[in-house]
């Protein structure tokens, strides 16, 4: 797997780990990630065994992403906190909070957390 999906990936767990829980719905999108991302059985269990433990935002590994992989990023987050049918407070905040670490510009945020939330309530109805 590139470094970069892998990084991506460590960064949806902190992001899974907002609430203090990683959800059966998140797992399902990190463990289909794994597969859209041809991840070997090594990398799957490495993800695996990253999400075990609680996660924050010092996690996400900055360096390994690109300005564009951080985009991705932002906008696969915003989708897995809708995956339990609903975006909480906490959640939004993390996106918030997140898109500032990711050093995402507030105008270009506010976009992509827009853009990326309508998708995912279109989609709501798959879930």
């Amino acid at each position: 797997m590139h470094p970069e999906n892998m990084a991506i990936l460590k960064s949806l767990v902190v992001v899974a780990w907002a609430d203090g829980s990683v959800a059966e719905e998140e797992k399902e999108v990190i463990e289909a990630l794994l597969q859209s991302f041809d991840a070997t059985p090594v990398d799957a269990e490495v993800v695996r065994q990253y999400a075990i433990e609680p996660k924050t935002l010092d996690d996400i590994p900055l360096t390994d992403l690109s300005a564009d992989d951080r985009r991705v990023l932002l906008q696969h987050a915003v989708l897995l906190t809708f995956i339990d049918g609903e975006q909480h407070e906490k959640e939004r905040q993390l996106l918030e909070d997140l898109s500032q670490h990711l050093r995402i510009s507030e105008p270009e945020r506010g976009e992509l957390i827009k853009a990326a939330a309508e998708r995912a309530k279109s989609f709501l109805n798959l879930l």
